[in-house]
């Protein structure tokens, strides 16, 4: 441990439970897109890798 750092200690959280629930939505809608997001990039992965491994396969190629 370095001597310059510092320890924190959170000891109690007070959020209102609706300001909780309000959040909670919030987050959860806002991860769809993201969701929408990585699903395009893994397809694409798929796309590439898949076609790739295929044509040196024993599944098909030319």
């Amino acid at each position: 441990m370095q001597e310059n750092e510092t320890k924190v200690t959170i000891s109690k959280i007070d959020i209102p439970f609706w300001n909780l629930v309000i959040f909670i939505v919030k987050l959860s809608l806002a991860s769809i897109p993201a969701i929408f997001i990585i699903w395009f990039i893994m397809m694409l992965f798929t796309m590439i890798f898949g076609g790739t491994f295929m044509m040196f396969g024993s599944h098909g190629g030319f």
